[in-house]
């Protein structure tokens, strides 16, 4: 049950925790060193130490970002930072400092970066930075906000990006802003040929709409660390991270638990039958939150050899009344039967729109990415229950 607690007349908050308000206990059982690995993988990509650099001119260069995916770690460049607006990074870096070190004002520095950040990308100087890191061998990251990630991502791919992280104060799975076109991530990412993270978020509801995007990975909270950042401070605003780690961690466990069978065709005869007929402990209908059939048939496999009433009897002995989905089109030789077995599956007590979808669309034995987007539609809502 949330810790609930009241903040004033008629309003209530729920209670959250930072990091240092939580202890980690020791377990009773302790490991030899030689047996803990501290690798991790994201997407393709492994790496032998848990750190990822804060993507800031303040800590990363190029060649911070070279050493750091040397030690094993990922180094990730800021796409819109000093190093694609200045080809004299050094000096301006330096200027930056002296003025820090001797200006009686100070702003003074403040006011500097803020000029020097106020120079047009060059595309080019960023290119070229991103070519460095990947020559170097290491994995390369660069991260761009929502408002720039759709006119300056081209350029980091074409220079050879490994990953893009898509990052902001708040990240939702889609932007949007009068003076543009609204950014939607999961087709912003479904485009792409690279892995994308994206954040930060704070809930357990933004964290799982972002994973339903297709990104990698999610990032979680932002800049708010105290003695870190000044987000607390300046704005009156901060992160529970405990909370929103374990808020975020929790959704990542829904979506583990989202397993939905799809086949087209023979692939449709086998999600049946793997539903409906018991083979094996490790592969049942309690194993799947929901199934679908493009252009399969239950006669194919998991009917094979019986009567109609049998085939009934089957489909209504099932143990749960599983999320089914058909798709198949008007002029496909197996339309008969999917319409025949969808009605099967009703007869049993399914309910159409609520637990089965019928779908017919204009064409023959085929599918196409927009039926399998309307069958994730209406089957991701479903998990297997623990």
């Amino acid at each position: 049950m949330r810790d609930m607690v009241e903040i004033g007349m008629g309003r209530t908050a729920r209670r959250t925790y930072e990091l240092d308000d939580i202890t980690i206990v020791p377990s009773r059982r302790t490991r030899s060193s030689k047996d803990v690995s501290t690798a991790w993988q994201l997407d393709a990509y492994r790496f032998e130490i848990p750190v990822v650099s804060h993507p800031t001119d303040a800590l990363v260069s190029v060649e911070f970002a070279i050493e750091m995916g040397r030690l094993g770690g990922l180094g990730v460049l800021n796409g819109e930072g000093l190093i694609g607006r200045h080809a004299d990074l050094e000096e301006k870096i330096a200027q930056v400092v002296g003025t820090a070190a001797t200006a009686t004002d100070e702003s003074a520095a403040i006011r500097m970066l803020q000029r020097l950040h106020s120079a047009p990308l060059d595309p080019d100087l960023l290119g070229a930075a991103v070519t460095r890191i990947r020559e170097a061998g290491v994995t390369t990251a660069v991260r761009v906000s929502p408002q720039n990630a759709q006119a300056l991502t081209p350029t980091l791919v074409a220079a050879g990006i490994d990953l893009l992280v898509i990052q902001g104060t708040i990240v939702s799975a889609e932007r949007v802003a009068q003076d543009g076109e609204p950014l939607n991530l999961k087709t912003f990412i479904s485009e792409l040929d690279v892995p994308v993270v994206a954040g930060g978020v704070l809930d357990h509801r933004t964290a799982l709409h972002l994973m339903r995007t297709g990104a990698a990975g999610v990032i979680v909270g932002y800049g708010s660390t105290a003695g870190v950042t000044t987000s607390d401070e300046v704005l009156g605003i901060s992160v529970p991270m405990a909370t929103a780690i374990a808020d975020a961690e929790s959704a990542w466990n829904i979506d583990r638990s989202r397993r939905i069978g799809w086949g087209f065709s023979a692939g449709g005869h086998v999600i049946h039958d793997l539903v409906l007929n018991h083979y094996s402990t490790q592969v049942t209908i309690d194993h799947f939150a929901a199934h679908a059939v493009s252009a399969g048939a239950l006669a194919g496999l998991a009917c094979s050899g019986m009567s109609g009433a049998q085939c009934d009897a089957l489909v209504a002995a099932a143990s749960r009344r599983i999320p089914v989905d058909f798709h198949v089109g008007t002029s496909d030789p197996l339309f008969a039967q999917t319409l025949a077995d969808s009605e099967r599956f009703l007869a049993a007590g399914w309910q159409e729109g609520v637990n089965l979808w019928f779908t017919p669309f204009p064409g023959g034995h085929t599918y196409a990415s927009v039926q399998l987007e309307q069958i994730w539609t209406n089957l991701c809502p479903f998990q297997v229950l623990p």
